[in-house]
């Protein structure tokens, strides 16, 4: 009898203790969720097929019937959870962009309006709170917040990413050149002829650091940015994907057509320097771009797979994005800078297994001013932090599948060249230089059409040019000082 007590209290005992264990590994797996933020650089949301999915045939396939790239992976965040229609960038350029994703607010107070500027360092970030709140945080990849060199590390502001050891200032060469622990720079020819042991594309080498901080920091809460550089030019794919679509019929766009480029406003132009105006189509670079995505796909499929195979799935928020598009011809232009939804509107898809519902179409305008105060709400951070973006959190969380409102928010080419207002259907640009155009992107996706002075849009254009202004006037934007001829408010 003595014995079956004793052995009842051991049992009793290691019970007790093997549940204390589960609940200190639960709370290192569960109390708080783990974050990966993957973000590519001049991304056209176009080349996702999960976007493709749901636009019409002629948005989705811009380039002609079926020409586009099928990226499985980041379709799998998508269904597995919710995917924004109408995200866009703060400002259409590299460095705005990310110190607005960052901290939650507009370019214009962040210390880096323009590319290669520096971030502030007396402003909080979403990183430093969540550094604080005793996440392990860590950033690879490009960074462009701390000037325009090329292919250096060693940045000393960490602006809260406390493991920045493979946080780059900046630069779009195809590959790394690795020689006795210094780093360059190097274009394809030149890695063609190096030592393969020597050379690593810079997807692959961001990939495969990525994952090694996660095998180091998955037992305890971690938040993790990757920025991959690609697809922004000089558009070359590494093999096999450079020549993945060789046979792809691309088609230039309908919008690259002389009848309609040849009456756009003066914001689309550009200036006489401007390499990206009116640059003719080329087919080459449009099956690279395809390539780099495809690659870009592949490398989101090896962090999924880490996430599966260790467990970290439920618990983990995934977040895939861009700090702005590419027009790749659409309008006969290239790259970014303008407010047209190639170069404006981003991809931003997530994936939260425990607390958002899988299949969720939000329709409602962002931009990424409206992400950190976001992501810290969906994590449960509480935090002081005053942000110009809203905390969008709730229509993540609720049980709806199909989430669109009305609501107005706006983005700017910073510096008062232009600003435009966005909602789910209509955008309003005012530029100091050019009548106002407001577009309805629902009858008209092309961008073509001025219904700014259509009897019709009359209390649209109304309400979209008063709210505009209310923001412009609440976040201090240097568009409103601009010289508005054609414009009172």
């Amino acid at each position: 009898m003595k014995s079956k007590i004793s052995y009842l209290i051991a049992i009793t005992s290691l019970l007790i203790s093997s549940s204390c264990i589960a609940q200190k590994k639960s709370n290192n797996r569960t109390d708080k969720p783990n974050l990966v933020i993957i973000h590519t650089d001049e991304h056209n949301f176009r080349t996702l097929s999960c976007y493709q999915n749901i636009m019409a045939e002629d948005q989705a396939f811009v380039w002609g019937k079926g020409n586009n790239v099928n990226t499985p992976n980041i379709d799998k965040i998508a269904t597995e959870g919710a995917i924004c229609t109408s995200y866009y960038a703060s400002s259409p350029v590299c460095t705005p962009s990310r110190a607005s994703l960052v901290t939650g607010l507009h370019p214009q107070v962040t210390g880096a309006p323009k590319n290669g500027m520096h971030i502030r360092e007396d402003i909080p970030t979403f990183a430093t709170i969540l550094r604080d709140e005793g996440y392990a945080t860590s950033y690879v990849g490009k960074w462009h917040l701390a000037g325009h060199e090329k292919y250096t590390f060693g940045i000393e502001y960490k602006a809260g990413f406390e493991d920045n050891r493979y946080m780059m200032r900046g630069g779009h060469a195809p590959y790394f050149h690795i020689k006795d622990g210094k780093i360059r720079g190097i274009g394809d020819r030149e890695a063609s002829k190096l030592s393969k042991e020597e050379v690593i594309h810079l997807t692959d080498y961001f990939t495969d650091k990525t994952l090694e901080i996660l095998e180091r920091d998955k037992n305890k809460p971690f938040a993790l940015m990757l920025s991959i550089p690609d697809p922004h030019t000089p558009d070359y794919a590494k093999p096999p994907y450079n020549t993945m679509y060789k046979d792809m019929d691309v088609k230039a766009p309908i919008t690259m057509d002389p009848k309609f480029t040849a009456v756009k406003p003066s914001w689309a132009k550009g200036n006489k320097k401007d390499k990206n105006e009116g640059s003719g189509f080329d087919v080459g670079a449009l099956r690279q771009y395809f390539g780099m995505v495809k690659h870009i796909d592949d490398s989101v499929g090896r962090i999924l797979t880490f996430l599966e195979e260790n467990n970290l799935v439920e618990n983990t928020i995934i977040i895939f994005t861009s700090d702005h598009g590419d027009m790749f011809f659409e309008h006969n232009r290239r790259n970014k800078g303008v407010p047209y939804e190639a170069s404006a509107k981003i991809p931003f898809v997530i994936r939260y297994p425990n607390k958002i519902k899988a299949g969720k179409v939000i329709n409602t305008a962002y931009t990424n001013v409206d992400f950190a105060p976001t992501i810290l709400s969906l994590m449960g951070v509480d935090n002081k932090a005053k942000f110009h973006g809203l905390d969008t959190s709730e229509d993540f969380l609720n049980s709806k599948k199909d989430i669109t409102s009305d609501r107005i928010t706006y983005f700017a080419k910073n510096g008062g060249w232009w600003v435009s207002a966005v909602s789910d259907r209509y955008k309003l640009v005012l530029d100091k230089n050019e009548k106002p155009y407001l577009f309805d992107l629902e009858k008209d996706p092309n961008e073509l059409i001025n219904f700014y002075n259509n009897p019709q849009y009359k209390e649209i254009a109304s309400k979209m040019q008063k709210e505009l202004f209310v923001q412009m006037k609440k976040f201090e934007e240097p568009g409103l000082k601009m010289n508005r001829p054609y414009i009172t408010e």
